[in-house]
Order: structure tokens, then sequence, then C-alpha cells
């Protein structure tokens, strides 16, 4: 009620005000010589560093993640505390909306067996690689985005943007995650640009072993999908509408960087792709090292 009549005390008066609320003037007058108490001090401090985490990514981050993030660089705060503060603020996070296809599938085209069969655990990175296509409208027409994904890390190695559904779409996201890093094997669903000539010869070049799943699948489409939804949700209805395919095609370069480098992903712990990987070199130069200094058992 405080903050009510202080909005309107200007045009209204303090006490015309006070005789229409459950308010007396010196209650109010004595609450407004009060010195702020201890917690809204810090409330008001803490509303600034979850300012400027919301803003740094993107506006997508709701309490779970904010708080998160305020944890990784030291602030000792609660969850609730941050979803009280939000709400105050009136900061939400970005809401994923259903799925939409846009694969199409050839019937009469060959297909390789699916090896994966579901189990998307992998140990290592560039063990595992996903690929995926979504849609985005734009006024000139539709864009179509491709992705390749480690599904160790879920870091996005290779993406590329194009009005159509062309092979090559398909093969330059591959190019890119083939140039940034060696791998082992390929999970590609079931669009006939992922099943193309070109594109299977590039991954027998690169000595890949190509898996696409089974037809309605909700379990092997469920990891591609949850990168398209965060690519919807978070990129292209947070910020369209739309106009151009360059205009995507920027602001999706953006995303992905922002993505790998930055964003808090729960599969892995709530830590950035980057950083799940570096941890596991990490470690594996750690065993290295450890190996090396066990004396020989022969």
């Amino acid at each position: 009620m405080t903050a009510f009549i202080d909005d309107h005390k200007e045009k209204f008066g303090v006490e015309p005000i006070c005789a229409m609320l459950p308010i007396a003037p010196s209650t109010y007058y004595a609450k407004k010589s009060r010195p702020p108490s201890e917690r809204s001090l810090r409330d008001g401090r803490l509303q600034i560093e979850i300012i400027r985490v919301y803003e740094e990514n993107h506006a997508v981050y709701g309490a779970r993640k904010v708080w998160r993030q305020l944890r990784r660089e030291g602030y000792d705060v609660a969850r609730c505390t941050v979803e009280r503060l939000m709400r105050a603020l009136g900061l939400k996070g970005a809401v994923r909306g259903k799925k939409h296809f846009s694969t199409i599938t050839d019937e009469a085209a060959p297909r390789p067996v699916d090896l994966v069969d579901r189990d998307f655990s992998v140990p290592a990175p560039n063990r595992l690689w996903l690929a995926d296509l979504t849609y985005v409208r734009t006024w000139s027409g539709f864009v179509y985005t491709a992705f390749v994904t480690d599904v160790y890390s879920r870091m996005i190695l290779g993406w590329q943007t194009s009005r159509s559904l062309r092979t090559d779409l398909a093969l330059d996201a591959l190019e890119m995650a083939l140039w940034r890093r060696e791998h082992d094997g390929l999970e590609g669903l079931r669009g006939v640009q992922y099943l193309s000539i070109r594109c299977t010869e590039r991954l027998a070049e690169a000595g890949a072993v190509t898996s696409v799943g089974s037809r309605g699948d909700a379990y092997d489409n469920a990891l591609a999908e949850t990168i398209n939804g965060l690519y919807k949700a978070e990129l292209i209805k947070k910020r369209g509408p739309w106009k151009t395919l360059e205009d995507v095609e920027f602001a999706t370069l953006e995303w992905v960087d922002w993505l790998n480098n930055s964003r808090l992903l729960e599969p892995i712990g709530y830590i950035p792709p980057v950083e799940f990987e570096e941890r596991y070199y990490r470690r594996q130069a750690l065993c290295e090292d450890e190996g090396l200094k066990q004396p020989s058992l022969q």
C-alpha cells in the first residue's frame, strides 16, 4: 500500500488516499521515515545482479537457471529468494512450444540401420553426433536451419541456414562439425537431406558410421528436438518476427556461441558444454599422468 500511495499522492494527496484504504496517515509516514531493513537492502543488491544475469543470457533464463548462475558466481542466495525477486521485477524465462516436423521421409530410399537403438549415453566427446533440421518463418519465406550436435556434451559442432531443404544444407553443417574436430559416429534422423548420396559419401570419407532411428520413435527424436526446442524458444520466438535469411543467420551465430560457451544445461549438471568437455579432458590428462607414475607390473 505504501508504494500505491507513493505513486498517486502527487495527484490525490496522502490523507484522501489513506481514507479510502485500511491504513492511517501516521502509519504511512512512520513507515516512510523508518530506515530500510537489512532484507530490503539485500534484495536491492540481488535485484541488480538478477537483472544482469537475466540480460546477459538473452533474457531467456527462468528463476532456476538465474539462481544456478548466481551460485556459480559465488552468491549465497536461496532459489525461493530469486523466484520472489524475479516475480517482483516481472522477469520470466522462455517457454518452449509444441514441436513441429520439418524433415521428409522417403520410404523408397535406402537407410542405414539404427545402431544407436535409443542409447544416447556416451562416455566421451566425438563418440556420437546427432543431426537434425528445423524451420523458421520469415517475411521473405521459410528459412531452414540444420544442426550437428555432440551427444556427450550437447555442444553444437556445426550448423547452417538456407532458404531450401537442399542437400548442401546438411552437408555444410556436417563440414563445419568435421572441421571443428575428429569424430567416431553420427546419429541422423530420417530426413532425406541427411541420407543423400553426397552427405553419405562425405561421412564415409571421414570414417564415420551412420545410424538412423526408427520412424515415429519419440525416444530417437527427443535429443534433437531438445536442441530445436531451445533454438525456437530462446531465439526464434523471443526475438521474432524475422525478415530475411541474413537476420536469422547472424542471430543463430550469436545463439550457438552463447549456448556452447555460456548456457547452463541441466542434463550435463548445469554447466556450459565447453566447460563440460574441458572437465572431461582434464580428467583424461590427470589419468594419463597418474598412469605414467604407476610402476610397471612386469
